[in-house]
Formats: C-alpha cells, sequence, structure tokens
C-alpha cells in the first residue's frame, strides 16, 4: 500500500472516532512509533511483536483493532504477514467485526496456517451467514491442510445452522478416517448436528457410541428427540440422565418441558415446574417461557397466567406465548386484550405474536378484527406479511363460512400460496359444503403435495357428506395405487406417571374389556340423553348401525373411557389428538362432560376444546 494511501485509511479511523477514543489510541500506540525509531535497520518483525501485543489488549473494542491495523499498514507491515494477519482475524472473529473484513485479511496472507483456517470457519459458523465456513472447510481440504481437533466442532455447528445433513455425514466420515471421533468435543458436536439436521436416531446412536457423556452431550439428544417430534424418548432419556448422576441446567430443562408440552403431561411438567423451582432456576427467563408454554399447551390457562404474572423479566416472547395460548385455548377477546397490553407496555409485537392474534379472531368468528389487526400490522408495526399471517386470513375467512370470499383472496395474494393455504381452503369447504371448490383446491394440491394424505381425507370427507359415494371409493382407490397412507389418529392420556396412547379401535391395552364395556355404557346414556350419532362423515356407503359402531370406536372415545374407569370421580380429564376432533366426537364428549360431571380438556391438531356441564368452550365454533 502506499504511504499516502496508508494514512488516508489511519487518518479516516481518528477520524470517524470519539475525540478522547483517539486520544488515548494514540497514546497507546506511540511506543510503537518509538520502536520503529529504534529498529530502523528491519523494524517489521519487531512492530509485528508489538502490534499482537496491543491486539490482546483490545479484546472489547472493534476501534482499536482498526488503529492497530491502520498502524501495521502505515508502517510497512504486510498484510501477507501470516502471524500478524492470524491474529488480527483472530481478534476480528472474537469482536464479532463483519466476516468480510477479515476475508479481507485472510485473502492476502501467504500461507495461513491451520489456526487460521479454523479461526475463519469459526466466525463463519458463529455468523448470520454460516455457508462460507463449508466452502472454506472445502477450500482448506483443496490444500492439503488436514483439519484438526478444532476444526470439526467449528464445521459442525454450520452444519447444523444450515441443517446441511449429508455434508454432516461426509464431515462425520472424516473425522473418523482422521481417529478424531472419539473426541468427546467432536462426539459432542456430532451429536448436536445430527439433532439439529432433524435425524434424531443417528444423534441417539452417536450418543450411544460415547464413553464419556456430559451434560453438553446430553441436552443435545434429549433436545434433538423433544424438537423431532419423539417426545416419549425424550422423557426417557432424562430419566436415564438422572439415574447416572447427571445434574440438569437451565437448557436440559427446557427440552424437558418442550416434550411435556408436546405429549400433554401436565402431571409430569408440574413435578418438572416443582424441580426448577428447588434448583433456583425459577429466574432463568427461557426456563419461565418454556413453563409458560407448557401450561397453555396442556389447556391449564390459568397455570400460564400465574407463571406470567410472577416472572421478574418478560420479553415478546413471554407475550407471545400467553397470546397463542389464550388463541387455540379458545380465549380470543382475552388474548386480544393481553395484545392491547402489551402495546401499552411499549413493547414491540413480532411477526409471531401477530400470527396468535389472528388466530384468536379466526377462532373466535371476528373477521372484522382479523383484518384490522392485519392493516395494522402492516402500516403501523412495518412487518411484511409471511405466508403464516395470509394462511390466517384465509382461515379466518373460511371458517366464518365465507369461502368463496377465501378463494378470491387466495387469488389476490401478493405471495404464492402454499399448499397449507389450499389444505385450509380445502378444510373450510369440507365444514360448510362448497364441493365445487373443494375440489378446485385438491387439484392445486395435486401439484403442490401429491402425497399428503390429509388431503385425500378432507376431499373424501367432502364427497361423503354430499352422499357422492363412487367419488369417496374413487378417492380410496387413487390412495391404494399410488401408496398413500392415511396418518392413523391416536389420542394421548396421562396417568400415575405414564402416558398411554390409544388408535381407534384399540384392544392391546390390558384392561380393554372394561374400557369397551365402559363405552358400551356411554353410549346407553348418551343416548338417554337425546344423543343421535354424527355419521354424515363415516367414510363408506354402509348401513347407519354400522356408521354408529365405527364412531365409538374413535381413539378419543377410547382414551376418556379408559379415564373414566381409572380416575375418581369429579377428577379432569385431558386428552392429546393428533387429528382434528370429528363433530360426533365433539357432540358426544360435550354429552359425557355432562352425564358424568366430568371436565374434559382435548386438545386436538389444531386448537383446545374445554368441555364442561355440556357444552365447549369453543361454542361449536372450531
Amino acid at each position: 500500500m502506499h504511504s499516502n494511501q496508508s494514512s488516508f485509511v489511519c487518518s479516516s479511523i481518528l477520524h470517524y472516532s470519539t475525540p478522547t477514543l483517539a486520544h488515548n489510541t494514540r497514546n497507546h500506540l506511540s511506543s510503537l512509533a518509538n520502536l520503529k525509531q529504534t529498529y530502523t535497520e528491519n523494524p517489521v518483525p519487531y512492530i509485528v511483536k508489538k502490534c499482537i501485543a496491543h491486539l490482546q489488549l483490545c479484546a472489547s473494542s472493534i476501534f482499536k483493532l482498526k488503529q492497530i491495523h491502520a498502524f501495521s499498514i502505515r508502517h510497512a507491515v504486510p498484510l501477507s504477514n501470516p502471524e500478524m494477519g492470524k491474529h488480527l482475524i483472530f481478534t476480528i472473529v472474537s469482536l464479532l467485526a463483519p466476516m468480510s473484513y477479515a476475508q479481507h485479511i485472510f485473502g492476502q496472507i501467504q500461507g495461513p496456517n491451520i489456526f487460521t483456517w479454523n479461526t475463519m470457519i469459526r466466525g463463519y459458523a458463529e455468523s448470520e451467514n454460516p455457508w462460507p465456513a463449508i466452502e472454506l472447510y472445502r477450500q482448506m481440504h483443496a490444500s492439503s491442510i488436514e483439519p484438526d481437533t478444532h476444526t470439526y466442532p467449528f464445521i459442525l455447528k454450520a452444519v447444523a445452522k444450515l441443517t446441511a445433513v449429508r455434508e454432516g455425514e461426509k464431515i462425520h466420515s472424516i473425522s473418523i478416517r482422521n481417529g478424531y471421533e472419539s473426541l468427546v468435543f467432536v462426539q459432542n458436536s456430532l451429536v448436536h448436528m445430527y439433532a439439529a439436521c432433524g435425524h434424531a436416531d443417528s444423534a441417539h446412536k452417536m450418543f450411544d457410541l460415547m464413553i464419556d457423556r456430559d451434560l453438553v452431550a446430553w441436552n443435545s439428544v434429549i433436545n434433538g428427540f423433544a424438537l423431532n417430534g419423539m417426545p416419549s424418548e425424550a422423557l426417557t432419556l432424562f430419566r436415564e440422565m438422572g439415574l447416572e448422576g447427571v445434574q440438569p441446567d437451565g437448557f436440559t430443562m427446557v427440552s424437558l418441558l418442550s416434550a411435556c408440552a408436546e405429549l400433554g403431561a401436565l402431571a409430569l411438567g408440574r413435578r418438572a415446574h416443582v424441580y426448577i423451582l428447588k434448583i433456583g432456576l425459577s429466574v432463568n427467563l427461557h426456563v419461565n417461557n418454556a413453563l409458560l408454554d407448557l401450561y397453555a399447551k396442556c389447556g391449564s390457562i390459568r397455570e400460564a397466567h400465574k407463571v406470567f404474572n410472577e416472572m421478574e423479566d418478560k420479553n415478546v416472547v413471554s407475550w407471545t406465548s400467553l397470546i397463542v395460548g389464550l388463541a387455540v385455548n379458545g380465549f380470543g377477546k382475552e388474548a386480544l386484550e393481553l395484545f392491547k397490553e402489551l402495546e401499552r407496555e411499549q413493547l414491540v409485537p413480532s411477526e409471531i405474536t401477530f400470527v396468535g392474534v389472528l388466530y384468536a379472531c379466526s377462532h373466535c368468528g371476528m373477521v372484522d378484527a382479523g383484518f384490522k389487526y392485519f392493516k395494522r400490522m402492516k402500516n403501523e408495526y412495518g412487518i411484511v406479511p409471511r405466508i403464516e399471517h395470509y394462511g390466517c386470513m384465509v382461515d379466518l375467512l373460511g371458517r366464518s363460512g365465507k369461502v368463496k370470499e377465501a378463494y378470491e383472496y387466495i387469488q389476490n395474494m401478493p405471495l404464492q400460496p402454499n399448499a397449507v393455504v389450499w389444505r385450509t381452503l380445502l378444510g373450510a369447504c369440507t365444514i360448510h359444503g362448497n364441493l365445487a371448490l373443494g375440489e378446485v383446491a385438491r387439484a392445486q394440491l395435486l401439484q403442490l403435495e401429491p402425497g399428503h394424505s390429509g388431503d385425500y381425507v378432507l376431499l373424501s370427507n367432502l364427497y361423503a357428506a354430499e352422499r357422492h359415494w363412487s367419488d369417496v371409493q374413487k378417492v380410496r382407490r387413487i390412495m391404494l395405487t399410488e401408496g398413500v397412507r392415511k396418518t392413523p389418529g391416536y389420542s394421548l392420556v396421562e396417568l400415575g406417571n405414564r402416558v398411554y396412547e390409544f388408535t381407534m379401535g384399540d384392544s392391546s391395552h390390558p384392561q380393554s374389556k372394561d374400557i369397551y364395556a365402559m363405552l358400551a355404557e356411554i353410549t346407553k346414556l348418551l343416548k338417554l340423553e337425546g344423543y343421535m350419532p354424527h355419521t354424515t362423515n363415516v367414510l363408506a356407503d354402509i348401513e347407519e348401525e354400522e356408521k354408529e359402531n365405527a364412531l365409538s370406536y374413535h381413539s378419543e372415545k377410547i382414551a376418556i373411557a379408559f379415564m373414566l374407569i381409572n380416575t375418581a370421580p369429579g377428577t379432569p380429564i385431558r386428552v392429546v389428538k393428533n387429528l382434528r376432533a370429528c363433530a360426533d366426537c365433539h357432540l358426544a364428549i360435550k354429552l359425557i362432560s355432562k352425564v358424568f360431571k366430568r371436565e374434559i380438556v382435548v386438545r386436538d391438531r389444531s386448537r383446545f376444546h374445554h368441555f364442561k356441564d355440556g357444552s365447549c368452550s369453543c361454542r361449536d365454533y372450531w
């Protein structure tokens, strides 16, 4: 660099800094100038040494880093100097300065060593754009530089953020070839990578191979199961962790609470809450947010409110969790009141907050309010609507019976509608009996997600409701031909530290004989209350009596019968179902709550139903 250019760099950096800091930095660097005067014959090694010493002292100031860099340039230290470049890059990455700055220096270093490569990979892995870390890793291999023990944790972190499992598998193979797979920090990184990429089984296999399992490893595999739809496995591992004497931390408890929330295991979640209080994690914001989410997802909105009110620190996630919890539990007006309170606190709602607000409007039939909030989201908060927000608006119109308006809304959306949007319309058509638009929605879904079993079921329900039995059979034949299998319905209930799962017509439980006797008793008592089975959506042209029998064996009814046998009178019953509750089960459970004087909470795929004294919190609008 010419002297006039280096002078410009130095003076520019000084000009755009505070006078005090500039003065201090000039004093800080004066010794370097004196050093150059002392060693006039070959001052570069001494200047480099002194610059490196000063770099180690500027761990909290990007400004000082740039001052030292400018000084080195001005005094003829080339960027290609490997020692100077190495320490500059390390300091840039440690200060979270822009990686473009580090890349500029890295590109001029002659023969960077493994430490410098690792630092660059680490910097990109910790940045918002981790993909260059993988590119650098490939370049390192092309330069015949073998990765060392520090390379793998950094590169696997980048892979985990990108969920690029194929790249991760290649890196795993190389770590085995180089003999590093047995090192605990490499193993921890591999467990985390597979879990983050959605391969919980691979994470568990890696975990099983570990001889020394530290808390990081346990947390990674438990969280992997919790996040990948395997909550039972997460709870099993948590129990094993306790047996091995490993003490959980806040991260562990967040994963545990997530698993309990997914299963609807309220009793277990409550015990986890007691344990959290015992070990002093009740002030942890993330743990409290997870507790709040647990109670909301288990249908215990009163306890969720209590956690929220007792939190010393709250963030937007806390407010959003409770708003969404109120919305899915059928308390739409309360959710909107809480949103107003959030605004009074002068907090800025997030995109997800507005998803909760729009969901509340949708599930409570507040069409005008929904459009008002959608407009405010854009105009007042500058949030660009995402496909989730447009999906809520389609759902808002569809649920209220405005199916044609919902279709027109989709046609005029500025974003390309995805399968979820079209499926929302198909569901609305099924509820409100619009066969023509239902077939239009199905045609779109065939192009976007042709193998989704739920779409076939929705279309079959629509045909069955219109008594188009030949079309029902046609849909079934297509499913058989194309190998599409209907997602089996199941219901979960918690009893005595265990979660029990029941499927339609389930006879695997040891108490099956008693359960079916209770189902017969339930049917008898409900008919005395005027119950008439809702057989419209039974997907076959069969006799009404056969349809009634089929409806009697739905998984949620079996689960409720099991709980009526095994719990004391008056005990609330909580059921988690993976599919949307059918109209007949909804009607039957309302009457069961009245006849047996039980509060029954059912969480289906889309919302909660709180049944009590023969009525439901959804007011038959779901």
